[in-house]
């Protein structure tokens, strides 16, 4: 129970965004007069190393790369057809305990950066599987005005849920926001409860289920009904454990789909698990969780 509850605080915290100070900003389209163009944030591979070293240590998980190239291809550039290639890599995290993930990269051959592009892409998106980047996919389309370079006058702010808990403005009585210093989940006003919080808890009991939604606010809040959970600081402490398990299942449904039946429910039956929407607690979440990237990780590559 121990090493379920670690496993799922590990994973946690891989979900937890970037610094802001890590986070850069690419031009990745411009307008047809070249005066605005649509970024999209990225963080560099460094950070996402950083991170893992920092909760699972450096022997703690481990990277594999597979380079494969595709040539002759021609293309066009700068409004002129050349022959080149492509360079394709693929990239295995695996994190002892808790699973392994792939993701794929691919640059032309002609960019002098091509390894390095692709390798890092790759790096990335088998990154983002286990949550680690993963929010960056959920940013809208951004567009700002670009200086005779081409490069952003001005760079977007990052939203409170795109920033690290020690950086997020959090609403104060009067409703006007600030920057926390230092625990910021310690500044949370305690009163009174946000409705809107109210409302996402509430909203996660179907994903849920009964059972695992009334342990975690049994467990956080000391309370059985969303309504009664006393201050902020708590709301915010629930929801973050809701959401996360929200993940979870919504995993385990993924890999549910992947692999047989049979070994599905195998799975379930050696947790004493009677059915999904009766997972009991999140400890019990969290071996599931780990069981079911087990079983996708024997699966043959399609």
């Amino acid at each position: 129970m121990e090493q379920t509850l670690k496993t799922a605080e590990a994973l946690a915290r891989l979900e937890e965004p970037f610094a802001s100070k890590d986070v850069k900003w690419l031009v990745a389209a411009t307008s047809r007069d070249g005066r605005k163009g649509r970024v999209t944030p990225y963080a560099d591979p460094r950070a996402y190393t950083d991170r893992l070293n920092h909760i699972f240590t450096p022997s703690g998980w481990t990277r594999e790369y597979t380079v494969h190239t595709v040539s002759p291809i021609t293309r066009l550039k700068k409004d002129k057809p050349i022959r080149t290639g492509k360079v394709l890599v693929t990239c295995v995290v695996s994190i002892p305990g808790v699973g392994t993930h792939s993701g794929s990269g691919e640059e032309w051959a002609d960019d002098e950066n091509a390894m390095t592009s692709a390798e890092a892409q790759s790096f990335k998106r088998a990154c983002s599987v286990f949550g680690l980047g993963r929010y960056f996919y959920n940013f809208a389309e951004m567009w700002v005005d670009l200086d005779e370079y081409k490069h952003p006058r001005e760079i977007p702010t990052l939203p409170s849920w795109a920033l690290p808990e020690s950086e997020r403005r959090v609403p104060v009585p009067n409703g006007a926001p600030r920057k926390e210093t230092g625990n910021a989940a310690s500044s949370i006003p305690k009163g009174p409860l946000d409705a809107g919080i109210t409302s996402r808890i509430e909203g996660s009991r179907r994903d849920l289920g009964q059972k695992l939604y009334d342990n975690i606010l049994g467990s956080v809040a000391k309370v059985k009904s969303a309504r009664d959970i006393p201050n902020q600081r708590i709301q915010q402490e629930v929801l973050k454990w809701m959401e996360s398990g929200v993940r979870g299942m919504a995993q385990v449904r993924r890999v549910a789909a992947e692999i047989p039946e049979t070994e599905f429910y195998g799975i379930l039956d050696d947790l004493s698990i009677p059915r999904l929407d009766e997972v009991p607690n999140f400890g019990l979440l969290a071996k599931l969780v780990e069981r079911m990237n087990e079983a996708q990780s024997r699966r043959p590559a399609a």
